[in-house]
């Protein structure tokens, strides 16, 4: 299975993980800010999926969100759990949410859907609708490219995704697109994209 081998490769490098990656001062400003303006303003719910070390829950539940954490990686939530003790952690898989239908007000999926083989993604998206309120709002945190294409990531095999792509995922699975925000390489860092959409009525 795909996620137990994610699950397996992510918890041999935990610790250096977090270290590299496990705190707010590591995330780009401008990431930060777009993760705010989407997920701030609403009241509810929040899930922070594939949520890792727990650092942007706890950043959105300094916000005044209830964000809780989710993360198939044991050695993540019991990071996550004692870095932020006052925000609820759960192990659990992105592509099976123990989440009643159309109950959380919005979902933060930042690069961890990375790993998913392309044929499984639009099934997540599509589980990720079925919990999504009404109008509830999704932000994703993806590598950019032109094609769909998998790359050596440090842990375990990602894929880039075009971003237009993703967008037309989105509207398939019954979201709408309302912003994205390309961040080109550096020569340093592979380009990025963030996308927020919202959950629509009807786009399915």
């Amino acid at each position: 299975m795909n996620g137990e081998k994610v699950r397996q490769a992510y918890g041999s490098m935990a610790e250096l993980y977090i270290g590299l990656f496990g705190t707010t001062q590591q995330v780009n400003a401008d990431d930060l800010a777009f993760i705010r303006r989407h997920l701030a303003s609403r009241p509810g719910t929040v899930l922070d999926l594939g949520c890792g070390p727990g650092h942007l829950t706890g950043y959105l539940h300094s916000l005044g969100i209830d964000a809780t954490g989710i993360d198939l990686v044991p050695e993540f939530i019991a990071h996550a759990r004692a870095a932020h003790p006052n925000v609820e952690f759960h192990l659990g898989s992105l592509e099976r949410l123990d989440v009643a239908d159309n109950s959380v007000d919005g979902i933060l999926a930042w690069y961890s859907l990375i790993h998913l083989p392309p044929q499984e993604l639009d099934g997540v998206l599509i589980e990720f609708r079925r919990v999504m309120a009404p109008a509830g709002t999704l932000v994703l945190g993806v590598f950019d490219a032109d094609e769909v294409a998998a790359f050596d990531h440090k842990v375990v095999t990602a894929y880039r995704w075009p971003i237009d792509e993703i967008s037309e995922r989105l509207s398939r699975a019954g979201f709408l697109e309302v912003e994205r925000l390309p961040r080109p390489s550096d020569g340093t860092h592979r380009p990025h994209a963030a996308i927020a959409a919202i959950a629509v009525d009807g786009a399915r």
